[in-house]
C-alpha cells in the first residue's frame, strides 16, 4: 500500500527560480490574440489509446478549418503509414485552404526528415517542425550527449531541412517555414536554450520578417514549476535571443501541474507570439493546453480570438467522436454543467442579474450604448456559444426559490410574486427530497401546471371557467354627496364543475369579488382575496395578462382572515385581463377545495331570486347544447317556476335538465300521443306544394295519413288535421345544428297553436326534435308539440 512521505523534501527537489532582474510581464495585459496552432491531429492523436482513423482525422481537420485555425499540425508523417497517407490525402485532394499552413513534425534524424518531405510534396504552405531534447536529463541519461553534441545535432539536421526546403520549393512550388523545438525546454538550462536556438537560427540562415520568421517553439514538455516560472523563462528567452524581430516565439504547454492555461497566458504576457495546443486539452498525460479555454478567456475580456466556437456543442460532438474521450461536465466553457447553478443563493443572484441586465440593456439600446454582459456567476453569455439558457439553473435539494422561479419565468413566461415563489419552491423541494434526485425542467413545468391547474384541458381542476360576462350595476347604497355612486359588478358565468357545466351568478365591487360571491352563493366556497398581482406577457396584439391570486379562508374576524397561516395561490393567463384574474381565482380555489364534496348546484327561482329566465336558458345551453328561442325560454321559465314552488323556490340543474327533456320530448324514450312511424314526400299536383304520406301512431293505433302543404311542416300539420277536430297553426319554427363532423345533427323547435270550437282560449305548446336529417327533426318537433296539446280526436266526436 502506498504512503505519502512525512518529509517529501527528502525525495523531491523544488524548481530553481530564475534570477530575472526587471521582469515586465506582471504589469502587462492582453491586447490581442496570439497565433494559434492546433496539434490535435499530431500531439493529441499520439496520446489516444486508439489513434484516429484516416476518416476521423479528415473530419477533425475540416472542423479545425471551420473554426478558423490558420496553422494546423496534421501529423508525424514518418511515424506510420497512416499518418503519411493522411498528409498525402490532404495534399492530393486539395483539402488545404490557401490561407492555411499545415505543420508536420519530425525528429532530428535524416531518414525521417526526408520521409517527412515526401509526405508534404505538392502542398502550398508547409511548416517543417523539427525537435531534439535539450535538458540535462535527456542529454546525460537518454542520449549521452554533451551540450556541444546536442547543438551539433540540431545544426546538422537544420542544414538538411534548409537544403530540402530549397529543393522542394523549386520542384513543387511549396512555401516553407521552419520551426525548431528544444524539447524539454522547461527543464533545460535557460542559457543553453538560448544558445542552441541561436545556433539553429544561424544554420537556417533564412530568418526574415513576416512569414519568413523562424519559429522557436519552447515547450513545457513536462510542467515542473508554477506558471510564473514558465513566464520568467519565456521573458528571459525573448530578451536574450538575437534578432527578436525575425523570430516567432511559440509556446507548447502541457498540464502536468494543472496550470497549463495560466502558464500559457503569463508566457504570452512575457513576450510569446504563438500557442500550440489542443481542443479541450487533449494530449499526453494530463494533456496539452486547451485552446478553447484560452481563446474564450480572451473573448470574455472583449478581445476576439479569431477562432469561432459559436456552435460549441457541435464541436464537442465531433471532438469526442474522433478522440473517443469525453469532455468533463465541469470543463471550462464546454462542460455540461459549466453554465449551471444548483445552489439557491447562486440561482437567486442569476435570476436577479438577468432581470437587471434586461433593464440595463434596454436603456443602453435607447442611448446607443454597448450592451455589456455583466452577470453573477456567468463570465460569458451561453448564447454566444450556441447554448440556451435552459441549463443555467437546475434544481436539486440545494436549490432555492429564486432558481425555481427563474425556470418558471423562462419556460412558462410567468414572473411569480415572491410569496408564490416560496409556496411553489416548497412543493418542488419536497419532490427533490423525496426522490433524492435532480428535478428537471420538465418536472417543474408539469408540477406547476398540475398544482395550479394551468395549461389547458389536460390540467383543468374540478372548477374551470367556460364563459362569463361582467356587467356594471348601480350601488345599492345611497350617496349623500354630489359624486357619482360607486358601481357594483355582477358576474354571470358558466363553470365546469366536476365535469358538468353550471351557471353561477354573484355580485361584488369588481369581477374577482363577484366571482368569489358567486362561488359562496352556489357552491358554499367561502374564500377571501389576500393578494393580487399581474403583469403582461408579450407585446402588441399577441399580449396577454398573467394574474396571480392568493386566497385565504373567510372568518368572522377580518384581521384574523388577513393573517391566516394557510393560503392558496392561483395563476391565470388570458388576453382579457378580467378573464385572467377570474382564471387565477379558480386556480387557487381548486387547490383550496381539494377533493371535498361540493353541494348540489341549484337555481333559485322566484321573488327576489338570484336566477332568472336567462339563467334557465343558459343552463339548458350548457347541459344540452340547445339554444332556445326566446319565446320558448319564456314558456319554459314559467314551467320551472311552477315546479320550483314545491321545493322552496329552488331546483337543481339535474332536475332542470330532466324537466326540459320530459316537457318537450327531447331525446326521451317515453311514448307520445302522436308519433311518426314512417313518412314520404311527393310533389303535389299544385305547383310549389308538397304532399306527405305517413304511418302515424295515434294513441297506440297505427293510422295511414296524408296531407299537403307548402313545405314538410305544413304538410305534417295538414295530415294531423285529418285526425283531429279544430285547427293547428305553426306559430314559430327555429332550428340549429349541434355537434361536429360525422356527429352533427339538427335540432328543431316548433310552437303550435290549437283552436277548437267550444273552447274560449287558444292553446299553445312547444315541441323539440332532433335527427341527423333536418326534415325528420322538424317533423318530430311538430308531433311532440301536438302531443302536448289537449286536441280532440275525430273518433271522439
Amino acid at each position: 500500500m502506498g504512503c505519502m512521505l512525512i518529509d517529501p523534501s527528502q525525495k523531491y527537489k523544488p524548481y530553481t527560480p530564475l534570477k530575472l532582474v526587471g521582469r515586465t510581464w506582471p504589469t502587462k495585459t492582453f491586447v490581442k490574440a496570439p497565433i494559434w496552432l492546433s496539434t490535435d491531429l499530431r500531439d493529441g492523436n499520439q496520446a489516444l489509446a486508439n489513434p484516429m482513423t484516416g476518416d476521423q482525422k479528415l473530419t477533425f481537420f475540416r472542423l479545425l478549418v471551420k473554426c478558423g485555425f490558420k496553422e494546423i499540425e496534421v501529423a508525424y508523417p514518418a511515424a506510420s503509414d497512416t499518418d503519411f497517407s493522411f498528409v498525402r490525402y490532404l495534399v492530393e485532394h486539395d483539402e488545404i485552404p490557401d490561407d492555411v499552413w499545415i505543420q508536420v513534425l519530425t525528429p532530428a534524424r535524416e531518414d525521417l526528415i526526408k520521409r517527412t518531405f515526401d509526405a508534404v510534396a505538392g502542398a502550398k504552405h508547409v511548416i517543417i517542425h523539427m525537435y531534439n531534447a535539450t535538458s540535462a536529463m535527456f542529454r546525460t541519461v537518454v542520449f549521452k550527449n554533451s551540450k556541444e553534441q546536442t547543438i551539433d545535432l540540431a545544426v546538422h539536421h537544420t542544414n538538411l531541412v534548409r537544403e530540402l526546403t530549397n529543393q522542394y520549393a523549386t520542384s513543387h512550388g511549396t512555401a516553407f517555414r521552419y520551426e525548431y523545438s528544444p524539447e524539454t525546454f522547461s527543464q533545460t538550462e535557460i542559457e543553453f536554450s538560448v544558445a542552441i536556438c541561436e545556433a539553429v537560427k544561424t544554420a537556417w540562415g533564412k530568418a526574415g520578417t513576416g512569414n519568413q520568421r523562424i519559429i522557436f517553439n519552447l515547450p513545457a514538455t513536462v510542467e515542473v514549476g508554477p506558471p510564473n516560472h514558465y513566464a520568467d523563462q519565456i521573458e528571459f528567452f525573448c530578451t536574450h535571443i538575437s534578432e527578436r524581430e525575425k523570430i516567432v516565439v511559440s509556446l507548447h504547454p502541457h498540464n502536468d501541474r494543472g496550470t497549463g492555461i495560466a502558464a500559457a497566458e503569463l508566457a504570452v504576457l512575457a513576450g510569446a507570439d504563438r500557442i500550440e495546443g489542443c481542443l479541450f486539452g487533449n494530449g499526453e498525460r494530463t494533456g496539452n493546453v486547451d485552446i478553447v479555454n484560452l481563446a474564450l478567456n480572451l473573448y470574455t475580456q472583449g478581445i476576439h480570438p479569431h477562432l469561432d466556437f459559436s456552435d460549441i456543442e457541435s464541436i464537442i460532438d465531433i471532438v469526442t467522436q474522433c478522440n473517443d474521450l469525453p469532455v468533463h461536465p465541469r470543463h471550462p466553457y464546454a462542460g455540461e454543467l459549466v453554465f449551471t447553478a444548483f445552489s439557491g443563493s447562486h440561482q437567486d443572484a442569476i435570476k436577479k442579474g438577468f432581470e437587471a441586465q434586461a433593464q440595463r440593456h434596454a436603456r443602453n439600446l435607447a442611448d446607443g450604448e454597448a450592451q455589456i454582459w455583466d452577470m453573477p456567476y456567468l463570465p460569458v453569455d451561453p448564447a454566444d456559444l450556441g447554448c440556451s439558457y435552459e441549463a443555467v439553473i437546475r434544481v436539486n435539494s440545494q436549490s432555492g426559490k429564486g432558481g425555481i422561479a427563474y425556470l418558471v419565468k423562462q419556460h412558462l413566461n410567468l414572473d411569480l410574486p415572491r410569496k408564490m415563489q416560496l409556496a411553489f419552491y416548497q412543493i418542488i423541494q419536497a419532490i427533490s427530497d423525496r426522490e433524492a434526485r435532480e428535478v428537471t425542467v420538465e418536472d417543474i413545468r408539469t408540477t406547476f401546471r398540475s398544482t395550479y391547474h394551468f395549461g389547458g384541458p389536460k390540467y383543468e381542476g374540478r372548477l374551470a371557467l367556460k364563459s362569463f360576462s361582467v356587467t356594471a350595476e348601480p350601488s345599492p347604497e345611497p350617496s349623500d354627496t354630489d359624486e357619482a355612486a360607486d358601481e357594483r359588478r355582477r358576474f354571470d358565468g358558466t363553470l365546469s364543475v366536476d365535469g358538468m357545466l353550471r351557471v353561477i351568478r354573484g355580485d361584488g365591487n369588481g369581477p374577482i369579488s363577484a366571482l368569489l360571491n358567486a362561488l359562496h352563493t352556489h357552491l358554499d366556497i367561502d374564500l377571501t382575496l389576500r393578494e393580487y398581482s399581474e403583469h403582461t406577457i408579450g407585446e402588441g396584439q399577441t399580449a396577454k395578462a398573467a394574474s396571480y391570486i392568493e386566497l385565504v379562508a373567510t372568518t368572522d374576524n377580518i384581521k384574523e382572515t388577513r393573517s391566516a397561516s394557510q393560503s392558496w395561490w392561483g395563476v391565470g393567463v388570458d388576453s382579457d385581463i378580467a378573464a385572467s384574474g377570474l382564471r387565477a381565482v379558480l386556480s387557487a380555489v381548486n387547490s383550496a377545495i381539494g377533493d371535498r364534496a361540493l353541494p348540489e348546484l341549484k337555481l333559485s327561482i322566484g321573488f327576489n331570486s338570484t336566477s332568472g329566465q336567462a339563467d334557465v336558458a343558459n343552463a339548458i345551453v350548457n347541459s344540452l347544447k340547445l339554444q332556445l328561442p326566446r319565446r320558448l325560454q319564456s314558456a319554459f321559465f314559467e314551467v320551472v317556476q311552477r315546479v320550483a314552488r314545491g321545493s322552496g323556490g329552488q331546483i337543481s340543474y339535474e332536475d332542470l335538465t330532466r324537466l326540459f327533456e320530459e316537457r318537450y320530448g327531447y331525446e326521451t324514450s317515453k311514448p307520445y300521443r302522436f308519433e311518426l312511424q314512417s313518412f314520404d314526400f311527393v310533389k303535389s299536383d299544385v305547383a310549389g306544394r308538397r304532399q306527405i304520406t305517413a304511418q302515424l301512431l295515434v294513441d297506440g293505433e297505427v293510422r295511414s295519413v296524408s296531407g299537403e302543404g307548402n313545405g314538410p311542416l305544413s304538410s305534417a300539420v295538414a295530415a294531423l288535421h285529418t285526425q283531429i277536430q279544430g285547427a293547428l297553426e305553426i306559430r314559430e319554427y327555429v332550428e340549429h345544428s349541434i355537434g361536429e363532423g360525422a356527429d352533427v345533427k339538427a335540432v328543431s323547435f316548433v310552437e303550435l297553436v290549437y283552436e277548437v270550437e267550444g273552447r274560449d282560449k287558444k292553446e299553445a305548446a312547444w315541441g323539440v326534435g332532433s335527427d341527423s336529417d333536418i326534415t325528420a327533426s322538424g317533423l318530430q318537433a311538430v308531433m311532440k308539440a301536438a302531443s302536448s296539446l289537449n286536441v280532440v280526436d275525430r273518433k271522439e266526436v
